[in-house]
């Protein structure tokens, strides 16, 4: 994994988009327009990650792709639909990892398919 010579928090990303969506986008999209162009960038993440790691080959169309910039293209919209809904990222990863530990502390290491 590349490291950033400009590492970016949750909190600000937050923030920049939501500058930059009142600044240069004008408004948000609705959420439902939004969710859907949020299912858009997975189907786009996932035609690259099917290609690259999968066993379709890939078209001329695809090969311009870069996997990192349809990644951030994911992130940027559910960024858009958090600050839209009033989630704060941060706090939801935290007690979404909180969750995972307490109710999956033992369950994957017992998983016979992991091994």
């Amino acid at each position: 994994m590349q490291k950033s010579e400009h590492p970016i928090t949750l909190d600000a990303a937050q923030q920049q988009v939501d500058e930059w969506i009142r600044t240069v986008g004008v408004r948000y999209f609705n959420e439902l327009t939004n969710l859907g162009i949020l299912m858009e960038e997975v189907g786009e993440l996932s035609r690259i990650m099917v290609r690259k790691y999968g066993e379709q080959s890939f078209k001329e169309s695809d090969k311009q792709k870069e996997l990192a910039d349809e990644m951030a293209d994911v992130l940027w919209v559910l960024i858009c639909l958090a600050n839209q809904t009033g989630v704060n990222l941060t706090d939801a990863l935290q007690q979404n990892i909180a969750k995972k530990n307490a109710r999956d502390k033992d369950r994957h290491q017992h998983n016979e398919k992991l091994r």
